[in-house]
């Protein structure tokens, strides 16, 4: 058997897997050479970017393929969807870098609270080549192999946060994602057995699929297969009730690396199921009535659990679960234009949602800064860019003028569902969309609040999130807006804490924003202007 390799079709996925290789190399040859793996990585996720753009230009319904067998089927194949999905997810993993080059630039021997360079920066290369590998995966092996090499290193970086305060919370936050990237491993590879018993391949191929499924034995192997696969990939999307996990680590992870998995990571999950519902869509509706279900549940567990939150990142955790139902909405329809609006819609959210987190950690950085409600009262007067792009994803997450985006990214997903009929699915996203609304405008009434004024969202005040701890760069130990409040024992006391909070809002006022959190906060909320202005364009 020859295969047609075409390694052009590639570089989206090389140019990020090289680029890890390449740090490696140079680590053995320069190894105090820090940030020139930087410089690599930035390199290697710029030249995947651009080597999206011939997929990118191809006509609907054609595609680019590679590993190509002398049958015609190809292994791999990047269509403009693909391209898509690799351009968002290789530059949401550009943003990341850019938050993280400061920590790891430092990061090396003599810094007891980092690994070193060269590792985080491997396994974030690898990682982000597994991301960009899954949407264009045309067979079983590669769909698993890009799964896993998307998760695993993710784990990694989790895990070598060691910190003194927030080691034992890293490592928990690691082990719950580990356990869950074992757990869907085994349900992907059993479902890829029961899937090469019923059809006689492991390639992806719809008409293979549609023949299984004319054979009432093999068509019961099929839909047992695609049940779990699909359950396998919902632990990758942090569906219900495959969920658990995502709370607990996004709380205990560097907030950079929260970023990755709320934003880079749900390219792969998503892919994967885009993959498999189009593999899928000619053969039995049970599949996708499967996927209306979890869609359902999720996007109204995720919204309920999220109004009860005070601490942002746990908020922005159920988010990412609420937002997980509404990506895979579409995708319980036979209609040909469900996979355009799922990959439209992840691009939104990933967007939005990566500029609130950009947001989320400069606020957490300042002096005296943290990740909770409290910590973003009354931002649109202390900082009022900041607080004018946070508003401007909060409202595209919602769905509300003047983001325009997010109204139209939610038109477009619940279409294919009303033109299916499907209208108890559509009643759910209704109601779901009102639990939205109610989330977002929370925070938001938190950002306009006068200073010192109790809006009523912050009177129960949790423990400090353990990620916002490890993004707090203070030279000096100073309170919060809860702790100035608590009443002094007396009056020296009192004035005291008086005197401290004071110093506290100084030294928030005289804070200076990083130029390149500001850089970023421009560049991604100049994506959702421009997509509020002409958001035909992007779908």
């Amino acid at each position: 058997m020859t295969l047609e390799l075409n390694v052009s079709a590639l570089w989206p996925v090389l140019a990020p897997a090289l680029a890890a290789l390449t740090v490696l190399v140079l680590d053995v040859v320069l190894p105090r050479a820090r940030t020139a793996h930087l410089w690599l990585a930035a390199a290697g996720l710029v030249g995947g970017g651009v080597a999206t753009v011939p997929a990118l230009t191809q006509g609907t319904g054609d595609s680019t393929g590679a590993f190509c067998l002398p049958s015609g089927h190809c292994l791999y194949a990047a269509s403009s969807l693909t391209g898509g999905l690799q351009l968002l997810a290789l530059g949401s993993a550009l943003v990341v870098l850019v938050l993280t080059w400061s920590d790891w630039g430092r990061a090396g021997p003599g810094d007891r609270t980092s690994a070193p360079t060269t590792v985080l920066v491997a396994l974030f290369l690898a990682a982000t080549a597994g991301v960009a590998a899954v949407p264009a995966a045309r067979d079983l092996g590669t769909l698993l192999v890009g799964l896993e090499l998307a998760t695993l290193p993710v784990v990694g970086l989790v895990a070598l946060e060691r910190r003194e305060r927030r080691h034992a919370g890293a490592v928990a936050g690691a082990v719950a994602l580990l356990t869950t990237s074992l757990v869907s491993f085994a349900l992907l590879a059993l479902g890829a057995a029961l899937w090469v018993a019923a059809t006689g391949s492991a390639l992806l191929d719809p008409a293979a699929a549609a023949a299984a499924a004319a054979v009432p034995e093999q068509g019961a192997l099929l839909l047992l297969a695609a049940v779990l696969v699909l359950a396998g990939l919902g632990f990758k999307l942090s569906t219900v009730p495959f969920h658990a996990w995502t709370p607990l680590t996004y709380g205990t992870a560097p907030l950079p690396v929260t970023t990755y998995l709320a934003g880079t990571s749900k390219v792969a999950a998503l892919g994967g199921m885009i993959v498999l519902v189009q593999t899928l869509a000619g053969t039995s509706g049970f599949a996708l009535l499967a996927v209306a279900v979890l869609a359902a549940l999720t996007m109204t567990l995720g919204n309920a659990m999220a109004l009860r939150q005070v601490d942002l990142v746990h908020l922005l955790a159920w988010s990412a679960v609420a937002q997980a139902g509404w990506l895979m909405l579409p995708l319980a329809s036979l209609s040909s234009r469900a996979v355009q609006a799922a990959g439209g819609y992840l691009a939104v959210y990933v967007v939005a949602t990566v500029l609130a987190f950009v947001v989320v950690i400069a606020v957490a950085r300042r002096p005296g800064g943290g990740a909770t409600l409290a910590d973003h009262r009354a931002l649109a007067r202390r900082q009022p860019l900041a607080a004018a792009a946070l508003g401007l994803a909060l409202l595209t997450l919602a769905g509300l003028p003047p983001a325009i985006v997010g109204l139209v990214a939610k038109v477009v997903v619940l279409r294919p569902v009303a033109a299916d009929g499907t209208w108890w699915l559509i009643i759910v996203a209704t109601l779901n969309i009102a639990l939205g609304i109610a989330v977002y405008v929370r925070w938001l009434s938190a950002l306009i609040a006068r200073s010192g004024e109790d809006t009523g969202w912050e009177r129960e005040v949790p423990v400090a999130s353990p990620a916002a701890e490890e993004d707090a760069e203070a030279t000096t130990a100073l309170p919060t807006s809860a702790d100035a409040t608590e009443p002094a024992p007396d009056d020296t006391a009192q004035a005291t804490s008086a005197e401290v909070g004071a110093t506290a809002v100084a030294g928030q006022s005289a804070y200076a924003m990083p130029w390149t959190h500001r850089v970023l906060i421009l560049a991604l909320s100049a994506l959702l202007v421009a997509g509020s202005i002409a958001p035909v364009g992007i779908f």
